[in-house]
């Protein structure tokens, strides 16, 4: 029978090209010669006597065995790192956190907590994917990435362990020369009648909206899709449309009198979550990133 070898050179080049789906990003990372990379990956194919990846034109994606080896490998490289962290002692945590988080999370909510780690752990590298909710936990059981932040309804997700940070406030906001900034109280029938500037589907908030405006309508009420959130407060401001929106995001512009908010009852609640697989062991770097995580942002959530 045939010895099988892999070390853990190989494992972490397989997991971080798989995790990108580039041979010269994942060289980027990992701060190797793409070259290296890609002997890394054919050493580890044929000693297991399968290809991990199909290779079309300039595109690459995982084959099936690939596909079953991701999770081993995310698995034997955690543990090589509580291994690696154990047998050290004390020094501070080091390496690559990939960490999945939506826009309104990572432009508004964490640049404190990246400046932290920047100063206090500069040997621990996060790389932040845009990801939405359903990407994150998709990407999180695949052990695709690290840890993910998600922003949803609910609190429960299938094989993903999350802490909850706490309830999201969110606004709605108009440019304040919009009809509807001159009621004092705003309806959701009023809000029926407005053209709404929306993130992307699949944000849980914009559905949620979504799903409460067109309650009882009979009909998918139009929404503007806008790409980023700077784009949807422009759009906003420009007259466009009304928006909702985290008010974290927004309080800027209110701030400034460039938007407006309009009182509506908001009949829904959305919890930002830390979150990641569900019986992972969490290496020491992802035990302090959770640690600050709640540290920096549940105190804004008044935990």
């Amino acid at each position: 029978m045939q010895e099988i070898t892999m070390d853990i050179r190989q494992l972490a080049a397989f997991h971080k090209v798989a995790t990108l789906l580039s041979f010269s990003k994942a060289a980027t990372e990992l701060k190797y010669a793409q070259s290296s990379v890609t002997s890394q990956i054919k050493g580890l194919e044929m000693s297991l006597g399968v290809d991990l990846f199909d290779r079309l034109g300039g595109r690459i994606q995982l084959t099936e065995a690939g596909q079953r080896l991701l999770p081993y490998a995310e698995q034997m490289l955690a543990l090589a790192g509580e291994a690696r962290g154990a047998t050290v002692g004390s020094g501070d945590p080091s390496g690559v956190l990939t960490i999945g988080s939506m826009e309104s999370i990572t432009s508004y909510r964490m640049p404190p907590l990246l400046e932290f780690f920047h100063h206090r752990y500069p040997a621990l590298h996060i790389v932040l994917r845009p990801s939405l909710c359903a990407e994150t936990c998709h990407a999180l059981r695949q052990g695709m990435f690290d840890m993910g932040f998600l922003m949803e309804a609910e609190t429960q997700h299938p094989g993903v362990q999350t802490e909850v940070l706490g309830s999201e406030p969110l606004t709605v906001v108009a440019a304040p020369d919009h009809p509807l900034t001159q009621l004092p109280k705003v309806t959701t029938e009023e809000l029926r009648r407005t053209q709404v500037i929306s993130a992307e589907a699949g944000c849980a908030y914009r559905e949620l909206f979504e799903a409460e405006l067109n309650d009882g309508t009979g009909e998918a009420l139009p929404f503007l899709e806008f790409g980023t959130i700077e784009s949807i407060k422009r759009g906003v401001a420009a007259g466009l449309g009304i928006s909702l929106l985290p008010t974290a995001c927004v309080q800027d512009t209110l701030d400034s009198g460039i938007l407006v908010k309009l009182d509506w009852n908001i009949p829904f609640e959305v919890f930002t979550q830390l979150a990641w697989r569900r019986g992972k062991n969490l290496t020491r770097e992802m035990r302090v990133f959770t640690d600050q995580s709640i540290r920096f942002l549940a105190e804004e959530y008044g935990r």
